[in-house]
């Protein structure tokens, strides 16, 4: 049941509502006589069944609570308030003349936030009183801010999938049409030719895949990662991805080498995402290497988890930069050595993808030369 809340940071008084509940007269007299000149609106309860009544009907901005009262006490009327309302319900300042640090613990586990003392003194109330509205002003601020930011979020990535998903027939029809021209299928083109025929390949190339990155980051950050999980052989899925990524590694001389290491045992994993994770990872390794490297893969087993290794030879991450590694659209200071392009998104869904497999992926330099890309799943 959703209570209305403050909305901005208040130091008067003037049309915010204080419930005041005691069961004595004279002391919810005395606090009415506090707080009314100061423009506060006072609502009155002698019991905490009563409290409970006129909190639904008034939504006051802030309680003060006698503890001792007939029926429920105190400390059982603001549990029942945060059971009703949650985060929502108003701020409960109690009011005891017991002073003892385990009716203060009580009370403040219950849900209360301060405590005053009887007899009350009228400039700590009134002190006491305003911070914990402004206090709640600002935290109702913060809930709006952060509601309006994350249906931002969400519009934009609704944008970014459908432009995403718009394009990418296009491009890949446009990467399809050049390659039958490259290959000669409509004919022998000139040297000049061949040469745009194979710029437009690769820029469509380019685009398609950051088109494809995009896609997988909306797709993610709106909740829409889902995992087929069944029981995986990792080994056999590194194998076949360095297989692969060598025939691209052999255009800059470079060599991926598999380690020979004992078979891990099967585990549940989404065998198509895990293997973008190497594939991606296999792909920076080369593309950051010099021509004519060697880049070492291992895949092994520790108790509880398993191990991917992924080893380069280029010049490594500079250390004042490792927090930009696996954040989307951020790229280090590093450029490939090949005249590669990067669309700084490969590593952050890395991150996601191993991150919703409740593992991790981290960085590491060697001390010679190179990187180390290390992914940990559980087994």
């Amino acid at each position: 049941m959703p209570a209305p809340v403050a909305t901005a940071p208040l130091l008067e008084g003037k049309g915010r509502k204080i419930l005041v509940v005691d069961d004595d007269r004279l002391n919810r007299r005395i606090l009415s006589r506090i707080l009314l000149p100061e423009g506060f609106e006072v609502i009155e309860a002698d019991s905490g069944e009563n409290a409970l009544e006129l909190y639904t009907s008034s939504t006051p901005d802030l309680v003060l609570l006698d503890v001792l009262l007939p029926g429920i006490n105190g400390f059982a009327v603001c549990r029942e308030l945060r059971c009703r309302y949650g985060d929502n319900a108003a701020p409960v300042i109690f009011i005891t003349a017991k002073s003892d640090s385990d009716d203060v613990v009580e009370g403040l586990a219950a849900g209360g936030i301060d405590y005053l003392p009887k007899p009350i003194r009228p400039k700590e109330a009134l002190a006491r009183i305003r911070t914990h509205l402004q206090i709640r002003g600002l935290l109702a601020e913060q809930r709006l801010l952060v509601d309006q930011l994350s249906k931002a979020n969400a519009a934009k990535n609704k944008f970014l999938g459908m432009a995403a998903h718009d394009l990418r027939n296009p491009l890949a029809s446009i990467r399809g049409l050049a390659e039958f021209l490259r290959d000669g299928v409509v004919g022998t083109l000139t040297p000049d030719q061949l040469d745009l025929v194979k710029t437009i390949h690769s820029a469509s190339q380019e685009m398609l895949l950051l088109v494809n990155e995009l896609l997988d980051v909306t797709a993610i950050e709106a909740g829409e990662l889902k995992l087929a999980l069944e029981a995986t052989d990792l080994a056999e899925i590194v194998a076949k991805a360095v297989y692969l990524a060598n025939i691209q590694a052999s255009k800059k001389q470079t060599r991926i080498v598999m380690s020979p290491e004992e078979r891990p045992p099967l585990s549940r994993l989404d065998p198509n995402k895990i293997r973008q994770v190497v594939d991606n990872l296999l792909s920076n390794a080369v593309k950051f290497s010099p021509p004519g490297s060697t880049v070492m893969v291992e895949v092994a087993a520790q108790p509880g988890s398993l191990i991917i290794a992924i080893r380069d030879q280029g010049p490594g991450i500079p250390e004042s930069e490792h927090d930009k590694l696996f954040k989307d659209f951020s790229r280090t200071s590093v450029q490939p050595t090949g005249g590669e392009k990067s669309t700084g998104l490969g590593l952050a869904i890395c991150r996601k993808i191993v991150e919703a497999h409740h593992g991790a992926i981290t960085a590491e330099n060697l001390p010679e030369r190179g990187c180390v890309f290390r992914v940990t799943l559980p087994s």
